[in-house]
C-alpha cells in the first residue's frame, strides 16, 4: 500500500515538474519576443525625432550616406519587399493547395507517408543554398528567357521565395483539409457528387478559413526572408517597375548596412525602425493566422 502511495506521490510530482517546465518554458518565449519588440522600438523609435513619417514611409529614396543632404525613404524598399513576397504567393498558392489537396483526399497512405516528408523537408534548406541555386542556375535562364542583362531581380527571388514558402502552405493547408468532417463528403457523395465535385463544393468551402491562414503563414515568411533576397534580389535601390526589375528588399538592406553605421547614430536608428516595422508585420501576419487556424480548427471538431 506505502508502495502504490509513494508511486502515485512520484506520478503527481513529475507531472507537476513537467507542467512547470513548461509554463516557465512559454513565459520565456513570451519575455524574449517582448524584449525584441521593447529594444527595437527603443532604439527604432528616436530616428523619428529627426525624420518625418511622411518623408519616412513616403520618399522613394534611401541614401543615408549623401552628405549633407541624406535621403530616409523606404518606398522603393518596401515596394521591392512586396513584389518579392506578392510574386512568391501567386506562385506558391497554387502549387501549394493543389498538393495540399491531393495529399488529402486523392493520394493513397503510401503516397501521402511518401511525398509529404519530403515537401517538408525543403524548409531544412538553407537559404544560403538555394541562394547559391538562384545565382548559377536560375538567374541566368531568366536573363536568357526575358532577354535582360541581368536576372538578378524580383522574378528570380520570387520564385525562390515561393519554394521557400510551399512547405508552410502545403502542410498546414492538408492538415486543414484532412479535419474536414467526414460526414460532410459522404453526404456529398450520396447526393451523386462526383469526388471532384466534393472536393470544390464542400473540402474547399469548409476549409477555406484555414487554408487563407495558411496562406498568411507563407506571406510572412516571405516577408522575412533575408540570406536569399540578399543573393538573388539584385539589390538596387530603385523603385521597381516591374518583375523583372532589380530590387532592394528591406531585410536585405538591413543586412547589408547594418555593418557599416555607428552605434547609436541616425542610420543605426533608422535601420532599426525598418527592422520595428518587418517585426511589426510579420507578428501581426503570424497572429492572425494562428487565430484564424484554432478557430477553424475548433469549428471543424464534432
Amino acid at each position: 500500500m506505502r508502495y502504490k502511495m509513494r508511486k502515485m506521490n512520484w506520478q503527481k510530482t513529475r507531472e507537476n515538474l513537467i507542467k512547470i517546465f513548461f509554463e516557465f518554458s512559454g513565459i520565456i518565449s513570451i519575455a524574449v519576443l517582448a524584449g525584441i519588440f521593447i529594444f527595437l522600438a527603443f532604439t527604432g523609435m528616436q530616428a523619428f525625432k529627426e525624420i518625418s513619417f511622411a518623408q519616412f514611409f513616403l520618399e522613394k529614396e534611401w541614401n543615408p550616406t549623401s552628405y549633407g543632404n541624406p535621403q530616409w525613404g523606404i518606398l522603393a524598399m518596401l515596394a521591392g519587399t512586396a513584389y518579392i513576397s506578392l510574386g512568391a504567393l501567386i506562385i506558391a498558392v497554387p502549387v501549394g493547395i493543389a498538393t495540399a489537396i491531393y495529399l488529402a483526399e486523392i493520394a493513397s497512405p503510401f503516397m501521402r507517408e511518401t511525398l509529404k516528408p519530403i515537401i517538408e523537408m525543403i524548409a531544412a534548406i538553407p537559404s544560403v543554398v538555394l541562394g547559391l541555386f538562384g545565382l548559377i542556375f536560375l538567374a541566368p535562364i531568366v536573363s536568357a528567357l526575358f532577354n535582360i542583362n541581368s536576372g538578378l531581380n524580383a522574378l528570380s527571388t520570387s520564385i525562390l521565395v515561393a519554394i521557400m514558402t510551399l512547405p508552410t502552405i502545403v502542410s498546414i493547408s492538408e492538415d486543414i483539409i484532412r479535419e474536414v468532417p467526414r460526414e460532410y463528403k459522404e453526404a456529398a457523395f450520396a447526393m451523386g457528387a462526383t469526388r471532384w465535385e466534393v472536393i470544390k463544393k464542400v473540402v474547399i468551402p469548409v476549409s477555406s478559413s484555414g487554408i487563407f491562414a495558411s496562406v498568411m503563414l507563407g506571406l510572412g515568411r516571405a516577408i522575412g526572408e533575408t540570406m536569399l533576397v540578399l543573393m538573388v534580389a539584385g539589390n538596387a535601390r530603385a523603385f521597381p517597375g516591374s518583375f523583372l526589375d532589380p530590387v532592394r528588399p528591406l531585410t536585405a538592406n538591413i543586412a547589408i548596412e547594418i555593418k557599416e553605421v555607428v552605434s547609436g547614430d541616425l542610420h543605426y536608428q533608422a535601420l532599426f525602425a525598418t527592422g520595428l516595422i518587418l517585426f511589426a508585420i510579420t507578428f501581426v501576419i503570424n497572429l492572425a493566422s494562428d487565430i484564424i487556424i484554432h478557430k477553424q480548427l475548433k469549428k471543424l471538431k464534432p
